[in-house]
C-alpha cells in the first residue's frame, strides 16, 4: 500500500505539467495504475515466436482487473498456439441489451535491442515520453482501458449494457485470436477499439484536433514470381529473370490507383485542412469537392500523411532471386504490400497489379494472412456525440471528426461479423513522436489524466 501511495504521489506531481492546461478530472489512483501497468507490460516481450510473453501480459491485466473488483471467473485467458487472448465481462443491469466491446491487443512487433538507443523492453519515462516497444502500439492504451474500468468499479458505477473487455494476442501477425474473439462476440452492439487514431499535437505540443476511425483499408500481400532455365553467366540471354522482374516492379511502382473518396475521408479532408500548410490545405479541400482534381491529387500523393487516404496504395517490400554469383537467375520473387481502399477485394487489386506489371510470364499469388475486406462502419450519431463529448471534457475547443485508418486493426474482424467498430484511442501525439513499429517507440504520458477522463465518459455514455 505504501508503494502504491508513493507511485500516486509521484504521478500526481509529474502530471502537474499536463499539456496545454487541459481541463481533466482528478483520477490520480487510476493514472498511477495505468502508467505502472503500461511499464510492466512493455517489459514483457510479447512477440510472436520463441519466448512469446503475451500470456504473461494477459495475466498481468487479469490480476489488475480482479484486484479492481472483477470476479475471477469473469476474466478468462485462452492460450492459442504461442499466444493468448483475454476476455473480461462486466454484466449490465439490462440483459436484453447487446454488449459493448472494448478492444485492444497485447502483442507487439519485433524489436532488435542493438538497433535502439535504449533497450526496447526496458520501459523508461524521459521528458514526458514513455519509451519502449509497444508504448504507442498499444500497451499504454490497454493499461488505460483497464484502469478506467477499475475506476468505474471504484466509483460504484453499474452499466445498463454489458461491457466486455477483450485483448487479442496476435494483431500484429495472423490475427487468429482476433478472428476467434469476433466470432465469440458476434452478438455485440458495437466495438470501441482503443487502438489507433486519437489526438494530433502541433510541434509545440498543443492539441490541434482529434480523430476517430470508422473504416480501415484492407491489408494485402502479393507474391510475384518469374522463372527461367538459367545457365552460365558467361552466356547471357534474354529475358534475364532479374531484369524481367525489375522492369515489372518499375511499372508497378509508377502505376497509380484511382483516387477515391468516402463519407469518412471527405469529413476528414474538409475538417483537417485548417491545420495544414496552405498548399496541402487547398488540395484537401479541392479533393473533397472533386476527387478527380489532378492538381489536388498530385499534392496529396506527394504527402506521406495524406497519400494513404486518397485510394489504394501498393509498394514493393521484399525481393530475392538468383542462386550463384556466376549463374543466370533461375527464379526471382518479389512481394508487394497493398493497403486497399474499402469497397475493393484483394482479387480485384491483384488483377489490377497484373495489368500494371504488363508481363504474362510473371505469376501472381495472394499470400495475405489474417485479412478480410470490410465495409466502413456506419457513422452513428450516438457514437460521434459520445466521442465529441468525451474529448471536450478536457479540450472544449478541439475539433473532433472521423477518419479512415490506413493500417489494419482488430476492427476488421468485428466488421466482418457485421459489428460496427470504431477506433477511439484517447492519446494525443506529435508527428515527430510517431514511431509505432519503428525504432525508439514512444508515447506522451502527461495527458494520462485527460485520457482517463475521456475513456470514463465514453464508457459511461455508451453503456448506459
Amino acid at each position: 500500500m505504501r508503494a502504491l501511495a508513493a507511485v500516486q504521489v509521484a504521478f500526481a506531481a509529474f502530471m502537474g505539467l499536463s499539456i496545454s492546461n487541459a481541463k481533466s478530472l482528478d483520477h490520480g489512483q487510476a493514472g498511477a495504475q495505468a502508467l505502472e501497468l503500461a511499464k510492466r507490460a512493455i517489459a514483457l516481450r510479447s512477440v510472436r515466436g520463441p519466448g512469446n510473453q503475451t500470456l504473461e501480459v494477459a495475466s498481468l491485466f487479469k490480476s489488475a482487473l480482479v484486484a479492481g473488483g472483477f470476479a475471477d471467473e469473469d476474466v478468462t485467458i485462452t492460450p492459442v498456439d504461442d499466444t493468448a487472448f483475454l476476455i473480461a465481462r462486466w454484466k449490465g443491469s439490462d440483459p436484453k441489451l447487446k454488449p459493448i466491446v472494448i478492444s485492444g491487443h497485447m502483442d507487439v512487433v519485433e524489436a532488435r535491442p542493438s538497433d535502439w538507443e535504449r533497450d526496447p523492453f526496458t520501459p523508461i519515462v524521459e521528458n514526458g515520453l514513455l519509451f519502449g516497444r509497444g508504448a504507442s502500439d498499444m500497451k499504454l492504451d490497454d493499461a488505460l482501458a483497464v484502469a478506467a474500468l477499475v475506476e468505474l468499479k471504484r466509483e460504484g458505477y453499474r452499466p445498463r449494457r454489458e461491457i466486455v473487455l477483450e485483448f487479442s494476442g496476435d494483431e500484429e501477425t495472423t490475427m487468429k485470436t482476433t478472428q476467434m474473439i469476433a466470432g465469440a462476440l458476434s452478438n455485440s452492439e458495437m466495438v470501441l477499439n482503443v487502438d489507433g487514431t486519437g489526438g494530433q499535437l502541433d510541434p509545440e505540443g498543443k492539441p490541434q484536433y482529434f480523430t476517430w476511425s470508422g473504416a480501415e483499408k484492407t491489408y494485402g500481400d502479393f507474391e510475384l514470381t518469374v522463372t527461367s532455365p538459367g545457365g552460365h553467366s558467361s552466356r547471357p540471354y534474354e529475358p534475364n529473370a532479374i531484369n524481367e522482374m525489375s522492369a515489372a516492379l518499375v511499372r508497378i511502382g509508377e502505376y497509380k490507383f484511382k483516387p477515391e473518396l468516402s463519407e469518412l475521408t471527405r469529413a476528414y479532408f474538409t475538417t483537417a485542412a485548417r491545420y495544414e500548410s496552405s498548399e496541402v490545405a487547398a488540395a484537401m479541400r479541392a479533393f473533397a469537392a472533386d476527387p478527380v482534381d489532378s492538381q489536388a491529387i498530385a499534392v496529396l500523393r506527394a504527402n506521406p500523411r495524406t497519400v494513404g487516404k486518397i485510394g489504394t496504395t501498393c509498394v514493393a517490400t521484399m525481393i530475392k532471386g538468383g542462386h550463384a554469383l556466376n549463374a543466370l537467375p533461375q527464379r526471382v520473387t518479389a512481394d508487394i504490400n497493398c493497403r486497399i481502399f474499402p469497397g475493393h477485394t484483394r482479387a480485384e487489386i491483384m488483377a489490377e497489379l497484373q495489368r500494371a506489371a504488363g508481363d504474362p510470364a510473371i505469376q501472381f499469388k495472394d499470400i495475405s494472412e489474417g485479412s478480410v475486406a470490410t465495409e466502413a462502419s456506419p457513422v452513428r450519431a450516438d457514437v460521434a456525440a459520445a466521442i465529441t463529448r468525451a474529448v471536450h471534457m478536457s479540450y472544449p475547443e478541439v475539433a473532433v471528426f472521423p477518419t479512415m485508418s490506413a493500417g489494419a486493426s482488430d476492427s476488421m474482424w468485428f466488421r466482418n461479423e457485421h459489428i460496427p467498430s470504431y477506433g477511439v484511442s484517447p492519446l494525443f501525439i506529435k508527428d515527430a513522436d510517431r514511431f509505432s513499429h519503428g525504432l525508439n517507440e514512444r508515447i506522451p504520458v502527461d495527458d494520462i489524466p485527460t485520457s482517463l477522463t475521456y475513456l470514463l465518459s465514453l464508457f459511461r455514455d455508451l453503456s448506459k
